[in-house]
């Protein structure tokens, strides 16, 4: 058995011996080699056409589109700010989330800026329209204030007797009143009861008058003029003459200093 085995291995390595002494023989294969003149170079005769950029041509890619790196805004005092009054008013209802308490102070704050103009522009129209700048909210102002025509600016210069008489002639019931009213505070003033000025109401006059008798006098006749001149309608001839009466009494009263 052991012979066997050695044979086999000689055999074996004879083999390995012949197999690599074969590949140590056999040459490589040639190459052969192509040589290129001149000639065989192509030269590209087409011409080229400069492309330029034109002016200002990167005022194109400044939309929003071509921004690909989105920087969020720095936060300001302002936004601080509501972010506070959110925190607070999120403390008190609860909401869902704090963008919701956001939405909220963020309408809160506009309608109180609303409401801030308004108010400054009923300040400035007041400051330029006086004591009368209380009409804008209240109809019952219109009844308080005497409005004038150029020629009623200074009573002291009218002839109300004469006036009363041409408004009578002509059928002007409510103007004859009027006038009635002017003279009755041309008396007044003229007698030192009230000081005369076209910026006055009737209630100004009513907190001068010191008895209380002329008070009530001065009250009564007040809203007959009133109820007559700002009435916008027409009186008949016993309305008239009992206002007329009433007048012409108080004319007398208010004469006497």
């Amino acid at each position: 058995m052991n012979r066997l085995l050695i044979i086999l291995s000689f055999i074996l390595c004879c083999n390995i011996l012949n197999a690599q002494d074969t590949l140590v023989k056999t040459e490589p294969p040639k190459v052969t080699t192509v040589k290129y003149t001149e000639a065989d170079i192509y030269v590209d005769s087409d011409t080229i056409e400069a492309k330029t950029f034109q002016k200002n041509f990167k005022k194109q890619y400044t939309d929003s589109d071509f921004v690909y790196e989105q920087k969020k805004a720095e936060k300001n005092w302002w936004d601080h700010f509501k972010e506070w009054l959110a925190d607070i008013f999120n403390k008190i209802f609860t909401f869902k989330n704090p963008q919701a308490s956001l939405n909220f102070v963020a309408i809160l704050l506009k309608v109180l800026a609303i409401l801030i103009v308004i108010f400054v522009i009923y300040l400035i129209v007041k400051a330029l329209i006086g004591k009368e700048g209380q009409w804008i909210f209240s109809k019952e102002a219109k009844q308080k204030v005497i409005h004038y025509t150029d020629a009623e600016k200074n009573i002291h210069l009218l002839d109300f007797e004469k006036l009363i008489t041409e408004s009578i002639e002509s059928g002007e019931k409510r103007i004859a009143i009027r006038y009635y009213y002017l003279w009755l505070l041309k008396v007044m003033a003229k007698n030192h009861y009230i000081k005369w000025d076209i910026e006055k109401t009737n209630s100004d006059y009513l907190h001068e008058l010191r008895n209380s008798s002329h008070k009530e006098e001065f009250t009564y006749l007040s809203y007959v003029y009133n109820y007559i001149w700002y009435g916008e309608f027409e009186i008949d001839e016993r309305m008239f003459e009992k206002a007329e009466k009433r007048f012409k009494n108080a004319i007398k009263t208010f004469s006497h200093g």
